[in-house]
């Protein structure tokens, strides 16, 4: 092969090309029934025709496409405020139990993610420590924590490409947990004739129908994006200040727990004054943050760094999304109240077990724009996953590593 040449797309160019990808799937979703039944959601489908358009060009070309994607953390931060305004106290304690036990099977599912993860090594034959590797440390722990575990894996146990294996896996598990959510959601809902409650609010996802006779206007999104703002610079300050002392945080967390302290107060405090919570003005605004994010995600796939590895990791991969998908029909959605928040959830979950959060939560908004609001679950989720996981998981990884 030829010398590669890379192509670097910077910050703005790089939103851009995400908004173009997100009405690439916008436009399919709505021309092709089997996207909308089974709640594909459409920067999924934008994204991966992206990647496969840039692999497209490598292996033509020999063209590497770099995107920059400081503007995509960014509307992580965002969507995750958002996330933190449209909390309520009444809500959190009244989905105490559901929250518990929804920790509870996630904890049980990180050590059955990783006894799935052994048996496909074993399986295929490669080393035992990889077990991790193909299991929670990058599924449920995505990238970051791949990242983070596999220089002590090659370390210790002479992996020499574990790096590789634990980013391919993160990656793989990124276009499956985007797949597997919605059509999960389908099979329960309409085996269990379920429906959404016609009282609850939206939290994010605009409807596909009509907006209920609930004008977004200037003024509307304007109050949005001014307590996002104010949300966000409290968050950022007080993550500072917990670094400056060695205590480290994902930024996203710490502006969802200002967002969920903010919005309570002012509408404790100041019950007259008007607050954007659960308005179609803020699900609009998490609605951006969040699709623009997965397209940006996904269309930055760099899919032929992952070609060498794609034989056992697929196969191994393929046992991981039949676990949770039997995982999630079978105990999840039961324990969860067998409703239709729990079908909710357990779309959530698949993306969350796979994937990382922001896929569980765009799971979740495909699903819920087709078939109703399902507020509990976005706040439920995301506490899960941002508090309780990571902890969790490295206890749990450690476990099995020795």
């Amino acid at each position: 092969m030829a010398d590669v040449e890379t192509l670097h797309v910077d910050d703005f160019v790089a939103l851009t090309v995400g908004i173009i990808v997100y009405f690439v799937g916008v436009l399919l979703t709505r021309r092709i029934a089997f996207l909308r039944n089974f709640n594909i959601p459409e920067p999924v489908t934008g994204g991966l025709i992206a990647a496969s358009t840039t692999y497209a060009m490598f292996v033509v070309f020999d063209l590497s496409i770099e995107f920059s994607l400081s503007n995509r953390d960014e509307l992580l931060v965002y969507f995750f405020t958002a996330i933190g305004l449209n909390a309520r106290f009444s809500d959190l304690l009244r989905g105490g139990r559901a929250l518990a036990i929804l920790l509870v099977l996630t904890i049980a599912y990180i050590v059955l993610q990783n006894l799935v993860g052994l048996a496909g090594v074993t399986i295929f034959g490669l080393p035992e420590p990889v077990a991790v590797l193909t299991g929670s440390a990058s599924l449920i722990g995505g990238h970051g924590t791949a990242i983070a575990w596999a220089p002590d894996i090659a370390e210790r146990y002479g992996i020499g490409n574990a790096m590789e294996i634990g980013i391919a896996c993160a990656t793989f598990g990124l276009i499956l947990a985007s797949l597997i959510g919605g059509p999960i959601a389908k099979i329960l809902i309409d085996r269990n004739n379920l429906k959404a409650d016609p009282n609850a609010a939206d939290i994010v996802g605009i409807a596909y129908d009509t907006d209920g006779g609930r004008t977004v206007n200037h003024i509307s999104i304007m109050a949005a994006l001014l307590a996002l703002n104010v949300a966000i610079i409290i968050g950022y300050a007080i993550n500072a200040e917990l670094e400056s002392h060695g205590f480290k945080l994902p930024l996203f967390v710490t502006c969802l727990l200002v967002a969920i302290l903010m919005s309570n107060a002012v509408t404790y405090l100041l019950p007259r004054v008007p607050w954007p919570a659960r308005t179609r003005a803020l699900a609009l605004i998490s609605d951006y943050a969040l699709n623009i994010f997965l397209a940006m995600s996904l269309m930055s796939m760099q899919l032929w760094t992952l070609a060498g590895l794609a034989g056992p990791l697929l196969g191994i991969l393929v046992l991981q999304t039949v676990a949770v998908t039997l995982f999630v029909l079978f105990l999840l959605f039961r324990c969860m109240g067998s409703n239709y928040e729990a079908a909710v959830l357990g779309a959530g979950f698949g993306g969350f077990a796979l994937g990382a959060t922001p896929t569980a939560v765009a799971n979740m908004t495909a699903v819920t724009k087709e078939h109703g609001p399902a507020p509990n679950a976005f706040i439920i989720l995301p506490l899960v996953a941002a508090f309780f996981v990571d902890l969790a998981n490295a206890i749990i990884i450690r476990t099995f590593l020795s």
